[in-house]
């Protein structure tokens, strides 16, 4: 398997896509945290300080996927079509899932971005209630799902 991120003197580069098709490209990423009792209460009763934490964290995830190629050094910058965050809470596991869902029109994928934003999502959720516990856990960061592109379609298999 040839290693596109490296030209032929072992540096590291960005991938020349300027002889790739522009095409319709989609991802979606998901993660989870972890949280205890009370803070999924002050989440779902909107009693947290910071104020409306699952609201912060959406516009942070969408934030984080705008600026992905400021913060994965060889991520080309993309003109993104769309982007939609949501959250599913599981009350029984204390368990708050972001899935983050990128499109664009482009030359290379959005999968990058639809991770970016996930964990940005999740950081904030941290960030937003770490004063009431520092005891929370993000979890099981992966790409769903992606379409588009030379290398074809991926679905995550449980």
């Amino acid at each position: 398997m040839e290693l596109t991120h490296f030209d032929e003197h072992g540096n590291a580069c960005m991938v020349d896509v300027s002889e790739k098709d522009v095409t319709s490209r989609s991802a979606c990423a998901v993660g989870s945290i972890l949280v205890n009792e009370e803070i999924l209460n002050k989440i779902e009763q909107s009693d947290m300080k910071k104020g409306d934490v699952l609201g912060v964290a959406r516009i942070a995830g969408i934030m984080g996927v705008k600026k992905t190629s400021e913060l994965i050094p060889l991520c080309h910058p993309l003109m993104i079509n769309k982007v939609n965050i949501d959250f599913d809470v599981d009350r029984a596991n204390c368990l708050i899932y972001a899935y983050c869902t990128v499109k664009c029109n482009g030359k290379t994928g959005v999968e990058m971005e639809a991770l970016t934003g996930v964990n940005v999502c999740l950081l904030t959720i941290y960030d937003m209630c770490k004063a009431v516990s520092k005891d929370m856990e993000i979890k099981n960061v992966h790409l769903v799902s992606k379409s588009g592109g030379k290398s074809g379609d991926f679905v995550w298999k449980e």
